[in-house]
């Protein structure tokens, strides 16, 4: 193991993940600067507590000056490494690594990464439960909320991480155990050249996997299916759309698990989380739970009581005979289909926010299918309604507040009305979550 005893390290990026790998260096006796294009108040009150005064502070950015005589610097996720003086750094011999390889190179245990566009975080919730049910010491976070990083040094059975694109972009050593890519659709087209540097990103969560690792991947989707050919470590698919011979499936109402001439089948009603991409989910969570050796019936206790997470089709309440949901974590298109793929009942969608770059035309079909209306808000509001135009009724406001009341003009009862943007959040509020809790909150107006 590498040891940075009395190195000189830069942490780029004061969020979560560069106070954890700031803290851990800190700890392993390196001398460590944190670096920010915020002033330290900011960062402060954003972490909710101060930098210990052994860690330098610096604001802005890395320069070719700071990147002489430094042994190793950490990226934070959302510091793209374009932001770095990477020539000066290459001259210096700096070695550069994310928050997610210091954090794999100091975990003590096994680990379990989940990446994809879309449902990282209920998957990497449900699969930390299941293991939380069958091994008493069980690390569940990463980029879903607790970094890596601060795992480090105490023992773990295992730990079930949530991995992103962006901390994929800077990794080195990190292979875990069991690799899960649950999907790969359009997103962050602000930060990748294509849709190709996107998915060759993702794609790195294979890299270093072996023969005697494992590969949980999603049969259904053509973009993995095209990829999965080049992944080493033994697979281990699921898929909605036919019952498979090896992994994991749908059989009616009966989520099916077959390894080795074995059969275990779960009933889909122990699902309390609603909508086909649950499912799917669902089956990503057990493929990998078993083949870790969590029993059946800790696989179905943790089934069961698993209640969804805040922003993910989340219900909030009905309002006269209309139901309401809160998806406001589908940040791109893929996120959306699925959605609306959860529904029978006509649909009134709620959609926009900051505009990332990505293709809304996909929209169009299910909209002409399943849509009442479709209302849009936010930055993204014009091209989505250029590129929306005649798939269904549209209206157009500035904001989700007015946007729900629209919404609440245009539903009939028995609808369904979902905000689920396709958009991130950063053009009226700070995160997903903020934007789900204003949802939750227009809803509960329209109640009063």
């Amino acid at each position: 193991m590498d040891s940075f005893e009395k190195k000189n390290v830069f942490v780029v990026g004061a969020g979560k993940s560069g106070a954890a790998a700031a803290l851990l260096l800190l700890r392993e006796g390196a001398r460590v600067t944190l670096l920010d294009e915020r002033p330290k108040e900011a960062v402060e009150r954003s972490l909710g507590t101060g930098i210990p005064p052994q860690v330098a502070f610096l604001h802005g950015r890395m320069t070719e000056k700071a990147a002489m005589g430094v042994d190793l610097v950490v990226l934070s996720p959302g510091v793209p490494s374009s932001k770095l003086p990477r020539e000066a750094l290459a001259r210096s011999g700096a070695m550069v690594w994310g928050e997610l390889e210091l954090g794999f190179r100091r975990f003590r245990g096994s680990v379990a990464a989940v990446t994809g566009t879309n449902g990282k975080s209920t998957v990497t919730t449900l699969l930390g439960d299941m293991a939380s049910r069958a091994f008493p010491r069980v690390f569940v976070g990463g980029n879903l909320g607790t970094p890596l990083a601060a795992a480090a040094g105490e023992p773990f059975d295992w730990g079930v991480v949530e991995v992103s694109s962006f901390q994929l972009e800077s990794i080195d050593a990190f292979r875990p155990k069991v690799g899960l890519l649950l999907n790969l659709t359009e997103d962050h087209s602000d930060r990748y050249r294509d849709f190709a540097e996107y998915a060759e990103t993702k794609m790195a969560l294979f890299r270093n996997q072996g023969a005697t690792d494992l590969a949980v991947i999603n049969a259904d989707d053509p973009e993995v299916a095209a990829r999965a050919g080049r992944i080493r470590a033994e697979k281990v698919p699921f898929s909605l759309a036919r019952l498979l011979p090896e992994g994991v499936s749908l059989d009616g109402e009966e989520i099916v698990y077959r390894a080795g001439g074995r059969e275990e089948r779960y009933s889909r009603s122990l699902l309390r989380i609603r909508g086909t991409q649950n499912v799917e989910n669902a089956m990503a969570a057990i493929a990998a739970a078993r083949r870790i050796g969590v029993p059946p019936e800790a696989v179905r206790e943790a089934l069961e009581a698993f209640p969804g997470l805040p922003h993910r089709v989340e219900f909030v309440r009905q309002v006269r005979n209309v139901s309401w949901f809160n998806d406001s974590k589908g940040t791109n298109v893929g996120a959306v289909l699925k959605c609306l793929e959860g529904f029978s009942e006509p649909v009134v969608l709620i959609a926009g926010g900051k505009d990332k770059g990505i293709d809304f035309r996909p929209l169009r079909e299910p909209l002409r299918r399943r849509a009442r209306a479709a209302v849009l808000f936010g930055e993204a509001r014009g091209r989505m309604e250029r590129e929306l135009s005649g798939a269904s009724p549209l209206a157009v406001v500035e904001t989700l507040a007015e946007a729900v009341r629209k919404a609440a003009g245009l539903a009939r009862p028995g609808d369904v009305v979902i905000l689920s943007p396709a958009c991130s959040s950063f053009d009226q509020f700070r995160n997903f979550e903020e934007r789900g809790q204003a949802f939750r909150k227009a809803v509960e107006e329209l109640a009063g």
